[in-house]
């Protein structure tokens, strides 16, 4: 008889649904930026980072250092999908996707924390990373000549 735990269920339901909310709030945001890694890409690291947390939890006796582990390669395989989204032009000089590649860091970052249970430090980063994607890259414009200017003169 298979034993079905409906609290477990629910449980781990929140836990999957506010990774998949917060995976979704930053994705949107580089969907609406037209970058290669979008709305569904950070949902299924937020989402998947969360399972593989929940499957660690949900197999410790004693230990909790077993799901340190977890979280250990969850954040070492993320490095390899982040660096996917990272082209360094022919000429050498200039690096794009860096900023793609640490949102879907972040992404799996919120996901691990969302699986931990730890809803309001999943919360609060999401709402930080929005923040410097949004607020930031006006910013990070704006100071782009003055660097390049900088950059010139040093030469």
């Amino acid at each position: 008889m298979v034993d079905f735990d409906f609290t477990a269920f629910q449980t781990d339901l929140v836990r999957l649904g506010l990774a998949l909310l917060f995976g979704a709030i930053i994705g949107a945001e580089r969907q609406l930026a037209g970058q290669s890694a979008g709305l569904r890409t950070h949902i299924m690291v937020s989402v998947g980072s969360a399972i593989f947390v929940l499957a660690g939890l949900s197999s410790i006796t004693t230990e909790f250092h077993d799901v340190t582990r977890v979280i250990q390669g969850v954040t070492a395989g993320i490095g390899f999908l982040g660096a996917g989204t990272i082209i360094k032009t022919k000429s050498g000089q200039h690096v794009h996707g860096l900023t793609t590649a640490s949102s879907i860091w972040l992404a799996a970052a919120m996901g691990t924390a969302a699986g931990l249970g730890e809803y309001a430090l999943a919360a609060s980063s999401a709402c930080i990373g929005i923040c410097v994607l949004v607020i930031m890259k006006p910013l990070s414009r704006w100071l782009k000549p003055a660097i390049n200017r900088r950059r010139s003169t040093d030469d």
